[in-house]
């Protein structure tokens, strides 16, 4: 136990001594009464005791603990009865130290009612009351319009308001161009309608194939009986059916999942999910949370997991959430989930086969979609104008380098330049560069060497000078830059090094002004800071793309008689299997085990060779 309170306003010591160590859930108010954060704890006392611990706590734990003015605290019967009446909590006050998930708009369906002679299909959103059938959720209304589109076409159900339908006189325009049948003038009869949209259900709740199989033998029957007309129309609609499915990634089954992403950056995160019901991914969405105080990427996605499906009236929840990183407390949540929806939800984070598949989508979506998110113009101008603060600056800097180096084991080493403004990254001016003739795994000749040639180019007019070099390496590299950039008589350039602290995660760096030999430590919530991480990671991440291009372009020119244990009766067992060197080097390690010969461990040699780092 502390000995003393490390908010000046809030004795812990004294309230520590009679806390409770039952679950419950604590909140934590300022000085103005206004709640600061919502937790829960397995044993109350424990856990808010960590917060007034003298070492080990984030910044922004430090950040809140100054503020408290008091602390109320509430048991429950049990961790999950504490995690929903968190949830319920957050929902409520949106404290500012928990994770802020801004959505409240519930998910748009597609409605099928039964109510009418004529039933139509339509976008729902809210409540449901009507009568009918609901599918979905879809991640937006753009799905759900453009999956109605589709229907329309493939089924011609009508999708009019009800009052329009029975205040038709003649067939509106959809029946002209094909996609409706004009039930409202009874062009067609209730029989043929109603298989309509019984093939529309089937379609919706995932029975494609079936389907399809109805729809040829309908094609069969209608050209036997010489309805050449009819059968045409049953032929359109398996070949409208065909490439729809051939567009979605089919699950083994008809599994209702989502899967869940989470990509962190400095000051930034992305949550991506893919939403997947009867087999089929319907669409996907990304989200931007506020982190609060949670530290770890598992702490972080399991709060907004915790609040999305707890905290969100009216969610429709899948029977599997698949995440990228394995969740805390798991099996809080799924209980936690049980008493609120009546059933088991399944939890995993490692997965095989397609699974795998769609949970790399949703990394990849994550990541593309934070890179956009960081990079609009005002967000980019706003981090240039506060790096001009922190440097001390006349004006706000317009272009910046970064230099970053890549190689494996001292190998086929790669220089990377990027180039920054402040729209962000100018992708058109980065460079590579390919070192050679240096000591291996020499990175300070091989700043040099890609430095000399870079601004070699930029002194005899080849491109813009920047108005920042950015180092990352510290003081070493710093040095060298400092040295090549006089020799060849450039003075012009502020040159920044950016080491790593001692703990070497993002947000504790040390930067070194070359002009004015000082060190500069900013904030980790800096923008100024945030830029610079940026494009840091850029530069590594450019580096290390060159690096790879240039070791499998030498790797495709390499031969067999090159991987460890493969000797010539495998060497020709492998070519007589896959037929040619470019075949065995695409086989994954299960495709090389059915060769005669080829064990697990050889086969992961041979991949490892063709593919990995």
């Amino acid at each position: 136990m502390p000995e003393k309170s490390i908010s000046p306003y809030f004795d812990s010591v004294r309230f520590l001594a009679d806390a409770s160590q039952q679950p419950g859930i604590y909140q934590m108010f300022g000085v103005d009464g206004n709640i600061l954060y919502v937790g829960k704890a397995k044993n109350l006392k424990a856990r808010l005791s960590s917060y007034f611990r003298k070492t080990g706590l984030s910044t922004k734990t430090i950040a809140l603990v100054a503020r408290i003015y008091r602390i109320e605290v509430t048991i429950t019967a049990s961790e999950a009865e504490a995690l929903i009446l968190e949830q319920n909590l957050i929902k409520s006050n949106r404290p500012p130290y928990n994770i802020s998930l801004r959505d409240d708009k519930s998910y748009p369906y597609i409605f099928v009612s039964s109510s009418e002679t004529y039933p139509r299909i339509t976008l729902h959103r809210g409540a449901k009351k009507k009568q009918g059938d609901y599918y979905g959720p879809f991640p937006n209304a753009g799905a759900v319009r453009e999956s109605l589109q589709f229907l329309q076409k493939t089924f011609r159900v009508r999708q009019c308001e009800d009052s329009v339908f029975n205040n038709r006189s003649r067939p509106c325009l959809q029946y002209q161009i094909k996609r409706c049948t004009a039930p409202c003038v009874e062009f067609i009869n209730k029989e043929d309608y109603a298989n309509d949209l019984r093939h529309t259900r089937m379609f919706l709740t995932g029975n494609s194939e079936e389907l399809m199989k109805e729809l040829a033998n309908q094609m069969d029957e209608s050209a036997q009986n010489l309805q050449f007309e009819k059968a045409a129309h049953f032929r359109d609609q398996i070949t409208f059916l065909r490439s729809i499915q051939s567009q979605q990634v089919i699950e083994e089954g008809n599994g209702d999942i989502d899967v869940v992403a989470l990509v962190v950056r400095p000051n930034a995160i992305c949550v991506h999910i893919l939403f997947i019901r009867r087999g089929r991914i319907l669409g996907s969405r990304s989200f931007f949370p506020q982190s609060g105080i949670a530290e770890s990427p598992a702490d972080v996605l399991t709060q907004f997991v915790e609040q999305f499906y707890l905290a969100s009236t009216g969610r429709d929840i899948p029977r599997e959430i698949i995440t990228n990183y394995e969740l805390e407390e798991v099996d809080i949540l799924s209980s936690a989930l049980q008493q609120s929806i009546g059933r088991q939800v399944y939890f995993s984070h490692s997965v095989r086969s397609h699974r795998a598949q769609w949970l790399q989508m949703a990394v990849n979506a994550a990541e593309q979609n934070l890179i956009a998110h960081l990079n609009t113009k005002q967000n980019s101008l706003d981090r240039f104008v506060a790096l001009q603060d922190a440097l001390g600056l006349d004006e706000i800097p317009q272009r910046m380098e970064c230099f970053d180096i890549s190689h494996s084991s001292g190998e086929l080493t790669v220089a990377s330049c990027v180039v920054f403004d402040t729209n962000g990254p100018l992708k058109s001016d980065y460079r590579r560069f390919n070192i050679e003739g240096i000591t291996p795994g020499d990175d300070y000749a091989a700043m040099e060497q890609a430095l000399e040639r870079r601004y070699t180019r930029l002194k005899k007019g080849e491109g813009k000078m920047p108005d920042i070099l950015l180092i990352d390496g510290g003081k070493g590299q710093l040095s060298k830059a400092i040295s090549v950039l006089a020799e060849l008589g450039i003075d012009d350039v502020l040159m920044i090094g950016v080491a790593k602290g001692s703990t070497r995660k993002a947000g504790f760096e040390t930067l070194y002004n070359a002009q004015t030999d000082t060190e500069i430590v900013l904030n980790n919530d800096s923008p100024a800071l945030h830029l610079i991480q940026h494009i840091r990671d850029e530069a590594h991440r450019f580096a290390i793309t060159g690096h790879k291009q240039r070791r499998d372009k030498k790797r495709k020119t390499s031969t067999l008689e090159d991987i460890p244990g493969v000797g010539a009766v495998r060497r020709r067992e492998l070519l007589r299997h896959f037929g040619g060197i470019q075949e065995i080097q695409k086989a994954s390690a299960n495709d090389l085990m059915k060769v005669s010969g080829i064990n697990q461990h050889i086969a992961e040699e041979i991949y490892a060779f063709f593919h990995n780092d």
